[in-house]
């Protein structure tokens, strides 16, 4: 919110009515950037870093965060990203969205100028005399051209204008937080697609380890050495290993509908790409996520809102002028002529001038509560941008928290599945050796088939969280 762009009456009001001074010196951001590009943090009443980690002393990355799903090394990823930035609906109505503000803010600077209009007329007069009964008729022919020119005298209108500026400016921050949220879910919904396959991965090779645990008890009661209720849980096991693989083969295809439908494309249209898959993406190395202040710089949201709060700061002081007078200009030049031949060879040419000057006495409180209105809807505008900070603020230090213990959890599930996968063999071994029973051996499969699918859950939730820390961030546009 630049001084020179933001009504002082809107500055003043936010400041009056700010009493935290996070909110009050986040303010700082917008007034600051309009004196210098880089507006000093001492100048910022935001937090100095975030609670949850990043280095205050590092500037934001945002060259890596404009095309952050390229950090993942996925060139599936990337043709996906590449496709719903491009196709994605939602995209192309914030495209359409933009085009409407660049009109209406055409139709508020037409305003500005003067109208002109112009104006032809042919009549034919029938006259009939009573004691004769001779008829005779007359034609005349006519044009004009009319002008009119409303004098903006106290900026009214330009203050109208510049809320139109605001209004487009906060249509080009929406497009560009729609880019930022479609990168985001497509790649959340691909790493959902990876997970679901990883899962199907674990329970094939559980089944294959069941179906060999079920065949060895088969020959143990063959040979005598075992018994029928042996090999029926062994049975009963590979059965439920064999049933969870449709609930997960139906997630597996919901989520490619699901890419696709981000991505903009039909059912099926990307079946070839999708199996090219690399399996879940390895989030990368810590990005640079600098101090708070510039995620709010780099966030679309947060600027869009600010737009909205100028657009309606400008709308208020434009209802406040109402109550001041306007001075219209008009004129008019009009030529008659008896035959169309010659209507620009005139008989008759007249031509007139008009200055008015209006002001308002009594409209029923009309101006008085459409200034009402117009501040209501900017303390809303206000409220609105407070809480587009808050929550991006909030939202950071979620998706850090996330990243940290998602990092810790992994850590922790690959040691547990290195130990589930050695207490398996072991007891398959023992088994063999008729050392311990089949509900060992099964309750050592279950534990390694749990653990192994928790821990492609964990890889998964680890790259959501990057994918959720660099939409956090603002990443997703290119300035």
């Amino acid at each position: 919110m630049c001084a020179e762009t933001m009504p002082r009456a809107a500055s003043m009001t936010f400041f009056a009515r700010s009493s935290r001074p996070l909110l009050a010196g986040a303010a700082l951001l917008g007034l600051a950037g309009c004196v210098s590009s880089e507006p000093p943090v001492s100048e910022l009443a935001v937090p100095p870093d975030w609670r949850q980690g990043g280095s205050p002393t590092e500037a934001l990355d945002t060259e890596s965060l404009a095309a952050w799903w390229s950090r993942f090394r996925d060139p599936v990823l990337d043709q996906l990203v590449a496709k719903g930035l491009s196709s994605n609906t939602d995209l192309r109505t914030a495209v359409a969205r933009i085009e409407e503000s660049r009109a209406r803010r055409g139709v508020v600077k037409s305003a500005l100028l003067p109208s002109l209009d112009g104006s032809a007329d042919a009549r034919t007069r029938w006259n009939r005399d009573s004691r004769t009964g001779v008829e005779t008729s007359s034609d005349s022919y006519s044009a004009a051209l009319d002008a009119g020119w409303e004098i903006d005298w106290f900026g009214k209108l330009r203050k109208e204008l510049r809320a139109s500026d605001a209004d487009l400016a906060a249509s080009a921050e929406n497009h560009r937080a729609t880019q930022v949220a479609v990168a985001a879910e497509i790649a959340d919904a691909y790493v959902s697609l990876r997970v679901a396959e990883a899962q199907l991965q674990v329970i094939r090779r559980n089944v294959a380890t069941s179906e060999e645990t079920a065949e060895m008890t088969r020959w143990q009661e063959q040979a005598g050495e075992g018994t029928a209720f042996a090999t029926q849980q062994a049975q009963s096991s590979l059965a439920q290993a064999r049933a969870s693989i449709p609930s997960v083969e139906q997630n597996i295809g919901q989520a490619k509908h699901r890419v696709e439908l981000l991505a903009g494309v039909t059912p099926g249209s990307l079946n070839g790409t999708l199996a090219r898959g690399r399996g879940i993406p390895k989030a990368p190395a810590k990005l640079a996520v600098g101090i708070p202040a510039d995620a709010l710089r780099n966030r679309p949201d947060v600027r869009a809102a600010e737009q909205a709060l100028v657009a309606a700061a400008f709308r208020t002081r434009a209802a406040e002028l109402e109550q001041l007078p306007s001075l219209s200009l008009g004129g008019s030049v009009g030529l008659e002529a008896l035959s169309a031949g010659t209507v620009f060879s005139p008989e008759l040419a007249a031509a007139s001038a008009v200055g008015q000057l209006t002001a308002p006495i009594f409209n029923g409180g009309r101006i008085r509560e459409t200034i009402r209105v117009q501040s209501a809807q900017e303390r809303q505008a206000l409220i609105a941008w407070e809480a587009s900070v808050l929550g991006a603020l909030s939202e950071v230090e979620d998706a850090l928290l996330a990243v940290r213990k998602s990092d810790e959890r992994l850590a922790l599930l690959a040691e547990a599945v290195r130990s589930a996968r050695e207490v398996e063999s072991l007891a398959r071994l023992n088994f063999q050796a008729g050392e311990i029973d089949l509900l060992d051996v099964l309750v050592a499969q279950r534990t390694l088939l749990n653990t192994e699918e928790s821990q492609a859950i964990a890889e998964g939730n680890r790259a959501s969280a990057h994918i959720q820390l660099y939409k956090a961030l603002g990443g997703g546009w290119t300035p």
